[in-house]
């Protein structure tokens, strides 16, 4: 029983095995029959028979695939064929190229151009190359081998006009490629831009130098004054203060200048168009330096109808110290010594438009002194300030007559639509300035200004000047001048006069209406242009020169040119 169990067991056993070594017998001989069929498949595919005749190679296989065929033609060819057809297909490539640059040469009408000569005149070479009867018949037209030194020769001749070729193409090739016109233009441009930059700031600097230097005719005039006055010592001695220099009931002027001739030209056109001369009162300041020839002058020619000059030097105010004077005080810092006097290129500015602000005029005394007029005439009530660059051409009496509303500076305002306003000379990016003005405030020039003395002493614009340019000694506040601190002194205390008191830009400006400079009472040459410089503007100059004293004999000698 148990064997019979035993035994079943082992012959179950037995026929498992050989059930799965037949199975695994069955599996590999389907395999190895699918890779004789595909392989008998391949074999089919490759020994097809094609119908192929070739008439040139009668050795040539007729049957079979082509791949072979090509296998056996490349075998069979000249290489020098093959080299020919190359060098014929490059000539060719750019026989095409050159007529598509002619075609479109063509289109932009440069029938007439060089370039296009040029092009027509290479394709035809290529054209004549190719059907050069030498090369046609050696190289074209025979059955039998190429002819190898022909081949060279040719491929040099080709070589040598492919050469030319690509040569005119890279240089027409700007007249035809858009992108690189555009950048080509671009490049002009900027270097076209790089260029007028640099001329505006040379011709900036010129301009400054021609504005700012002193003419050889004024230095000459200035000389011999002081020869005259030393050669003659007895004729020019100190005469003593008039009354008349302090009487309120006068009409006082103010002039600061160092240029004597300009001077003489404010003075003259006052007196000439006053009614009553003799009530009319010059007080002239300049500089030590210029102080006797000034002198000399008004003592050789005085002043007509009566009226009385007064001329002093700066250091005649001993009040004006460095300890009480902001200017002064700051002219002594070796910081702005550095700016105005260095010659470093870390010094250069790179605005135009504030270059003449780095002149040190700018913050001279004699500049300034503008905010010290009720302290340098204590007993008047009110003065009329002039620059030296003004023609008077009408009497100014009435001004002392203007009631200014309490309000310390009569001036006229110079804005119009978003121009001079307060923004364009004060910082307003500083906390200081924007909280205590506004932007949009009117601006108004110096050149002619009616101050009523008494109240700039009850408003103490004299501290208020002080105060702001001490704040201002880095220039954060505003550039140098005196025209943004006097915007700000007198802020809110500044009457509007009418516009034909003072008419400006004679020295820059030469669309300034005649009928508006005809009708007023002053015009300024503010701007570079001034009217004793060779520089100045034609169309007005006439109307300074007719107050010059060109009769006088140093005018003469020295070569003014009025």
């Amino acid at each position: 029983m148990v064997v019979s169990m035993r035994g079943g067991r082992g012959s179950g056993h037995g026929g498992g095995g050989s059930n799965g070594l037949r199975s695994f017998l069955s599996y590999r001989i389907f395999v190895s029959a699918m890779f004789f069929l595909l392989f008998l498949a391949t074999l089919s595919v490759l020994f097809t028979t094609h119908p192929y005749t070739s008439s040139s190679d009668p050795d040539m296989p007729t049957t079979g695939n082509p791949y072979v065929h090509r296998t056996f033609l490349a075998l069979k060819s000249d290489p020098l064929k093959t080299r020919l057809e190359l060098i014929h297909k490059q000539a060719l490539d750019h026989v095409t190229l050159v007529n598509a640059y002619a075609a479109y040469a063509r289109k932009l009408k440069l029938e007439n151009s060089r370039q296009l000569r040029m092009f027509d005149d290479l394709a035809q070479n290529f054209a004549d190359l190719v059907s050069k009867p030498a090369y046609h018949a050696a190289l074209f037209q025979t059955d039998g081998p190429v002819d190898e030194d022909v081949l060279r020769q040719f491929e040099k001749e080709v070589k040598d006009k492919v050469k030319i070729a690509r040569l005119m193409i890279a240089e027409a090739k700007e007249s035809y490629d858009n992108q690189l016109k555009i950048q080509k233009l671009k490049d002009t441009i900027f270097a076209v831009h790089e260029l007028l930059v640099k001329a505006r700031k040379n011709g900036a600097y010129a301009s400054l130098i021609a504005a700012k230097s002193v003419p050889k005719s004024l230095h000459c005039l200035a000389m011999r004054l002081v020869e005259e006055r030393v050669a003659h010592p007895e004729k020019y001695k100190e005469e003593e203060s008039k009354l008349e220099f302090e009487d309120p009931s006068l009409y006082h002027y103010a002039i600061f200048s160092d240029n004597v001739i300009a001077v003489s030209v404010v003075v003259n056109s006052v007196v000439k168009n006053a009614e009553e001369p003799w009530k009319h009162v010059f007080h002239i300041v300049t500089d030590k330096m210029n102080l006797a020839a000034m002198k000399v002058w008004f003592r050789m020619r005085p002043i007509g109808g009566g009226a009385h000059v007064e001329v002093k030097a700066v250091e005649d105010f001993k009040f004006l110290t460095s300890s009480y004077v902001p200017v002064l005080r700051q002219l002594e810092s070796a910081k702005l010594q550095r700016f105005y006097f260095e010659n470093g290129a870390e010094n250069a500015t790179k605005d135009l438009n504030n270059m003449k602000f780095r002149n040190p005029k700018y913050l001279s005394m004699l500049n300034h002194l503008r905010f010290y007029l009720p302290e340098m005439y204590p007993k008047l009530h009110r003065i009329l300030f002039l620059d030296d660059d003004v023609v008077v051409q009408k009497d100014l009496t009435a001004l002392w007559r203007i009631d200014l509303d309490g309000k310390v500076n009569g001036a006229v305002e110079t804005c119009f639509g978003s121009f001079h306003r307060y923004a364009q000379y004060l910082n307003f990016s500083h906390p200081l300035i924007k909280e205590k003005f506004n932007p949009r405030a009117c601006a108004w020039a110096y050149g002619m200004n009616i101050f009523d003395l008494d109240a700039w002493r009850r408003e103490k614009c004299t501290e208020e000047y002080h105060y702001w340019q001490n704040l201002n000694e880095d220039r954060t506040l505003w550039k140098l001048g005196t025209l943004p601190p006097g915007l700000i002194t007198f802020y809110a205390t500044t009457k509007p006069l009418d516009k034909s008191w003072h008419v400006l830009g004679l020295g820059y400006n030469p669309s300034v209406s005649m009928d508006v400079i005809n009708n007023a009472a002053v015009v300024h040459f503010n701007g570079n242009m001034k009217p004793w410089l060779d520089i100045a503007l034609n169309q007005y100059k006439e109307l300074w020169t007719k107050y010059v004293e060109s009769d006088m004999e140093f005018v003469q000698m020295c070569n003014f040119g009025f």
